[in-house]
């Protein structure tokens, strides 16, 4: 973590100290059971309890200090008082940038942002120091945090930059100023909060129009909706695509493998898929071309790309016993859905392949159809059974037995409890189990009931 010192924080949050801090601060936290010693607390309002509370907590901890707003006291405690914490947050983050000389990049998009920011970050790192957003911490608060860990010795800095509404992107990547942009894909993902999907383009774009005529803006050529992005281009623009022609051309190969063209320069390289699924590749391909356009070889490109390892709930490989559990809750829209099936399929299992998924969230008016059409297109596969779980989660279950299937085969299930009870009466030695849903499904709840009643017998 870098070095904060309070002068400068008091000058960039236009803030005052009650006392200043015996020592420069270490970054900032906004939660107090993740705080480290010497960071700056910064005291939010919360869904469940305000910042301001929890200063005793902070101190105990080890706080250097804490962000506030005026007219709180807390005696022996250094306070920098502001007028509103969050906007002082944010000033704080773009006073450090000034300080800091890393080229930064901007990851966006409807799917893979969290997968394509790892990859790029791990790339990146073969050559030079390289910091990254938190986990996949993107929005108003998420991105300050994660900038305020740049140190002057990172070369580079990849930071996720995500959005549920209209007008969330242009604040941020004001702040992030990005020399660099990628945008992953476009989908009907909270379009809930859209008039259509064009406008979530519209919307994605802010990312291409931050990047200014020296920069450098990837899109996926293949993407429906490229010739809206193209349009707010400034910078130099590099496309990828296994489908179509484009700068950087992949072409799967036999397993794992797929072929990278650079069409600039006529080379070749030929990289193993980390994860199964066309999808992987996709993503890959962003970030081999956006390493490539800084200058990085082949050799560290390929080795980068084979050592990924997935994040959080993504493709998180568990075992409930002789059982293979691929954990990939974290989050669900029609287009990471359809991913997550195709690549479940090419997953290597010696038994039977069973789905358990959940609700795809912020759909709006399209969520009925969105789960009956995906419903209806897993019963034309060869799975074992469908667990499904949430109220529009149902839908699924339905599309399936409207296209033939058994209510046996598929279930719509009330609870995690009742989808435990089938699993651990019907999936056996060697199974395989997808868990698939929008992250307020908490679905990794099926594990944690599994295991507990596995252990109970």
């Amino acid at each position: 973590m870098p070095d904060l010192l309070p002068s400068e924080l008091a000058r960039w949050s236009h803030g005052a100290w009650t006392q200043p801090p015996a020592s420069p601060l270490r970054g900032a936290a906004i939660d107090t059971r993740a705080l480290k010693a010497g960071e700056l607390f910064v005291a939010l309002p919360g869904e469940r309890s305000d910042g301001h509370q929890h200063l005793a907590a902070a101190q105990a901890a080890g706080a250097g200090g804490a962000l506030v707003r005026r007219g709180t006291r807390h005696p022996g405690f250094p306070l920098l008082e502001v007028d509103e914490p969050k906007l002082a947050l944010t000033r704080i983050a773009a006073g450090h940038l000034t300080t800091c000389s890393a080229h930064r990049m901007a990851v966006t998009g409807s799917t893979g942002k969290t997968t394509v920011k790892e990859m790029l970050a791990d790339v990146l790192s073969t050559r030079a120091p390289t910091a990254r957003t938190r986990g996949n911490w993107n929005n108003d608060i998420g991105l300050p945090l994660s900038l305020l860990t740049l140190e002057p010795s990172h070369a580079y800095g990849v930071f996720e930059v995500g959005m549920n509404h209209p007008g969330e992107l242009d604040p941020l990547c004001d702040l992030l100023q990005p020399h660099a942009a990628v945008v992953t894909s476009v989908g009907p993902v909270h379009i809930q909060y859209f008039p259509s999907e064009e406008a979530i383009a519209h919307e994605k774009a802010a990312v291409v129009r931050a990047v200014k005529s020296d920069g450098v803006v990837v899109l996926p050529a293949d993407d429906r909706w490229f010739a809206v992005l193209r349009s707010y281009l400034r910078g130099r623009l590099i496309t990828t695509s296994m489908r179509v022609p484009a700068d950087y051309q992949g072409v799967a190969g036999a397993g794992a493998t797929f072929e990278v063209l650079e069409r600039a320069s006529g080379e070749r390289a030929t990289f193993t898929a980390p994860l199964p699924g066309d999808f992987i590749m996709h993503d890959a391909l962003l970030a081999i071309a956006l390493g490539r356009s800084q200058g990085l070889a082949w050799p560290d490109l390929v080795r980068a790309i084979a050592a990924y390892q997935p994040v959080g709930y993504r493709w998180r490989r568990e075992n409930v016993g002789d059982v293979l559990v691929i954990n990939d809750a974290y989050n669900a829209n029609p287009v990471s859905m359809r991913a997550a099936l195709q690549a479940f399929a090419q997953t290597p299992v010696d038994g039977r392949r069973w789905l358990v998924l959940g609700s795809m969230r912020e759909m709006g008016d399209h969520a009925r159809a969105a789960h009956l059409a995906i419903g209806r297109e897993i019963a034309q596969g060869t799975w074992a059974g469908l667990l499904a779980l949430g109220l529009e989660g149902a839908g699924l279950a339905e599309g399936a037995r409207a296209a033939g299937w058994s209510a046996d085969q598929a279930r719509a299930c009330a609870s995690v409890a009742e989808a435990v009870d089938v699993l651990m009466q019907q999936v056996q030695p060697g199974d395989a189990v997808l868990l698939k849903a929008s992250r307020s499904e908490r679905l990794e709840d099926v594990v944690k009931q599994w295991q507990q009643r596995r252990g109970a017998q």
